[in-house]
């Protein structure tokens, strides 16, 4: 794994397999049903183990933008809350506040249940097929509005699950692309 970049003493950006961190809650990017399917949201059901799933079942389902949360089970993650992000139509219908949204809303179950640490992928940018350079420049900047009046949360990762997809956070960032510890 890469070092983690520091944005400032709450953010980092890494290279990594979100299933595996030790921090309060992991986001699982999912689908409307909750029940699981590609990517990180099959990555996370896979590590859980068959408890998130029967988990899942009882919540009925999440509307794009918003956000629930369940247990990890089996990960070392305590928390998971699952955010059905927007599936990318060019733009003109609503994805970038949609998209903004989700974030907002994992913030705010973070809140309610006093977590200190939290860890992203990168929401809606794989089968749903948002671009990923303004995903994650929205990911960062409500992460920053968040943090401007939260003090409780003291970790917020975003984990990349490729190269590429790290350099488009670090781009947005303003960091660059050299390696800074």
């Amino acid at each position: 794994m890469m070092h983690p970049t520091s944005l400032d003493k709450r953010i980092e950006l890494q290279l990594g397999d979100i299933t595996q961190l030790s921090v309060d809650a992991i986001v699982n990017a999912a689908n409307r049903t909750l029940l699981g399917g590609g990517g990180v949201d099959g990555a996370i059901h896979r590590a859980a183990g068959p408890g998130l799933l029967e988990e899942c079942r009882r919540l009925q389902g999440c509307e794009i933008g918003a956000a629930k949360i369940t247990g990890g089970h089996a990960m070392a993650a305590r928390w998971v809350i699952h955010t059905v992000g927007p599936v990318w139509k060019g733009g003109s219908r609503n994805e970038p506040e949609l998209l903004a949204r989700c974030y907002r809303s994992c913030f705010a179950l973070a809140k309610q249940h006093q977590m200190s640490s939290i860890a992203f992928p990168a929401i809606s940018t794989g089968a749903y097929g948002y671009p990923p350079e303004p995903a994650a420049r929205i990911a960062l900047l409500e992460t920053r509005k968040h943090l401007a009046h939260n003090t409780t949360l003291k970790r917020v990762i975003f984990i990349c699950f490729d190269a590429a997809m790290l350099s488009c956070y670090r781009a947005a960032a303003g960091i660059g692309t050299e390696n800074k510890p």
